[in-house]
């Protein structure tokens, strides 16, 4: 759920419904610790803010990096975006462009372009300033990597596509902070993976490594000629001019590039002892992909075929190795392999995995060694999870719990009746003598008799010397039985003076000592107060009655067991 700061000014009209969608901005580019109230007053200052949000992660709560800002008017909105646009806030220069409400707008590629071979020193304003003069710029930002270093590209949405042509021709191949830059039209990522899979169709750079270090540029261009023309060849060295293992041949035409990775690769070359790699050259953002989307399916499949048969095992001591610990579990199967994990300096981290040949084994595993006592500590013991499974339990469980604590905050509370309630002599003395809770229904202020005998109104002490509360409405006689809750009568009730309803309830005047501090009735008695107007029997001189029960004498109390109630 969003947080929005509204202005409390604003008047929901007609004009200010119609201009909404105009005068609406994107903050992105926004530092964690900017909040709403932050942003309402940087922008403020341009114009009355009808409202902000920040948007946040719907389970961490932490900010996402971008907030929308909505005017009132949209004259107000563009001169925020022409005054603060790049402006710092907690130390990072924010970016602002016009909300784009309809994603076909952003998804459609018109008026958008692509910058590459960037100096490091260009950002957002940087391009901003270089491209504004070519037309409205909706948006632009130069990508940059985790440590907010720049990636080298960038791109520029222009308002309109004659904008974005004419950048094109007049920027691309020019020189920006010394280095020449290549500007193009922008390319869905469709087309691109496309575009990149006819090229890995027909190529004529050729990769080349496990080479020996006396393999040279010469020997390298002779040895691949055979296939067809080289164009160039290259072996790269490192810093000192040793040469790294690896090199490049670049071929007139693919085809003699596809038969010298045919018939090259996986050779022993003579005098060599490793046999040669070789294949198309790739860029390394492909490169990366392509190892990345081979690793995802590497992973997949190991999961699979581990499926059901991997166990997770935590509170292990800090002695259990994996000897000990495939000797605990090896009764109930075949372990294909056991590990306990450990820190960099060789000490357990107090879990490991178990796994076995079949799952039937894993499930006896599990149903028998969870919550063993075989070590110093209880066992935890359950079927291995990916950590994107694990996590995504985890919310799920606490998304449940937060909507269980919410219906619970929501449900009525229980209200008592007009039944009687029984509270023993020490209770009672001891609860009402601090103003402590009465039978769980919260501190009340109680105006009535003293505790242990007759008392004289909430200042008064009584018999037993202890302060004189009691429930408001309710009678307390000799050894501290309290009779049923009822709601104030017309007139001022016994030991009760000035009562006015449920709101306040104030005790007598006092003689002498410090003024009594009226307090709110709580719930219950707010409740109670609501209630139907019923008379309590009266104590007599030999018991009280109860809510409605026979009379209560000092015999029966004394010939009941601890755990009778009455």
């Amino acid at each position: 759920m969003s947080t929005t700061v509204t202005n409390a000014g604003a008047a929901a009209g007609a004009g200010g419904a119609t201009s909404y969608a105009m005068a609406s901005l994107y903050v992105g580019d926004l530092h964690p610790d900017v909040t709403e109230s932050m942003l309402f007053d940087k922008f403020s200052s341009a114009g009355p803010v009808l409202s902000i949000r920040v948007c946040r992660d719907a389970i961490t709560r932490r900010s996402l990096g971008y907030a929308y800002v909505n005017f009132q008017q949209p004259a107000d909105a563009e001169r925020a975006l022409d005054t603060m646009n790049f402006d710092p806030l907690s130390g990072k220069p924010i970016r602002i462009m016009w909300s784009q409400r309809d994603p076909a707008t952003r998804r459609s590629g018109n008026g958008n372009i692509f910058i590459k071979n960037l100096d490091k020193v260009i950002d957002n304003k940087s391009i901003y300033d270089t491209f504004s003069l070519f037309g409205t710029i909706l948006s632009c930002k130069v990508a940059i990597d985790e440590e907010g270093q720049s990636k080298g590209y960038g791109f520029v949405h222009f308002e309109g596509e004659d904008a974005a042509q004419q950048a094109i021709e007049k920027v691309n191949g020019m020189l920006l902070a010394g280095k020449k830059v290549f500007v193009g039209k922008f390319q869905p990522r469709t087309a691109r993976l496309r575009e990149m899979g006819e090229s890995a169709k027909r190529f004529t750079n050729v990769f080349i490594k496990n080479l020996e270090d006396d393999v040279d540029k010469e020997k390298l261009e002779k040895m691949f000629s055979e296939f067809g023309t080289v164009t160039s060849c290259a072996i790269m060295n490192d810093g000192e001019g040793k040469p790294k293992g690896f090199g490049f041949v670049a071929f007139e035409e693919p085809e003699q590039a596809e038969k010298a990775v045919n018939e090259m690769h996986e050779k022993q070359v003579e005098g060599s002892e490793k046999k040669l790699f070789v294949c198309r050259a790739q860029k390394k953002s492909e490169r990366q992909q392509e190892l990345k989307r081979k690793y995802e399916q590497q992973k997949a499949e190991r999961m699979q075929r581990y499926q059901g048969v991997n166990l997770y095992v935590k509170n292990l001591d800090d002695t259990v190795e994996e000897p000990k610990l495939r000797e605990v579990f090896e009764k109930y199967g075949t372990i294909t392999s056991c590990k306990v994990m450990c820190d960099e300096n060789g000490r357990s981290k107090g879990f490991g995995f178990v796994c076995f040949e079949k799952p039937e084994e894993a499930t006896k595993a599990v149903t028998e060694m969870n919550g063993n006592m075989t070590f110093t500590k209880p066992l935890y013991v359950a079927l291995a999870q990916r950590k994107e499974d694990r996590r995504a339990q985890l919310a799920s469980l606490y998304m449940s719990r937060l909507a269980s604590m919410r219906m619970t905050n929501n449900m009525p509370q229980y209200t008592p009746g007009t039944g009687g309630y029984f509270v023993n002599s020490a209770m009672a003395g001891r609860q009402f003598a601090t103003g402590g809770q009465f039978g769980g229904m919260g501190q009340q202020y109680m105006g009535g008799q003293g505790m242990g005998g007759r008392g004289r109104g909430p200042s008064g002490p009584g018999n037993g010397g202890q302060r004189g509360y009691a429930p408001a409405g309710a009678g307390v006689g000799r050894g501290g039985m309290v009779q049923q809750m009822r709601p104030p009568v017309a007139g001022p009730p016994t030991g009760v003076a000035g009562a006015r309803g449920p709101q306040t309830v104030r005790g007598p005047a006092p003689t002498g000592g410090p003024k009594p501090q009226p307090m709110m009735y709580n719930q219950y008695a707010a409740a109670a107060a609501q209630a139907p107007v019923q008379q309590a029997p009266r104590p007599t001189q030999t018991g009280i009655i109860v809510g409605g029960q026979d009379p209560l004498t000092s015999g029966m109390l004394a010939q009941a067991a601890p755990q009778a109630s009455f």
